[in-house]
């Protein structure tokens, strides 16, 4: 065998080493135990997201904040779309 073969064949086997342990030089990824906490722990450093909201026409949840808004017979009603809207506007609410 050729000097050239047997770096290859070492490398090959190097690479086959790593595979099988697993030896990654990243450190492996810890959990942050502030964030596990549920979202009204009162040490939590993190804000909560925001409200979910259903849509009356498609019945889908969105974010309260994301939400198009309709106020109608001093009612607010949350939307996913212009078109969730319009359709609830012409159809009137129930």
């Amino acid at each position: 065998m050729t000097p050239f073969r047997f770096v290859v064949l070492g490398f090959l086997l190097y690479l086959l080493y790593r595979l099988i342990t697993g030896g990654s030089k990243f450190p492996q990824r810890t959990i942050d135990h502030e964030q596990t906490r549920g979202p009204d722990h009162p040490g939590n450093t993190f804000k909560s997201h925001d409200e979910l909201v259903e849509d009356p026409v498609c019945h889908t949840y969105i974010p309260k904040g994301q939400a198009l808004l309709l106020e109608q017979d001093n009612k607010t009603y949350y939307f996913c779309s212009t078109e969730c809207r319009d359709s609830f506007s012409e159809k009137g609410a129930e």
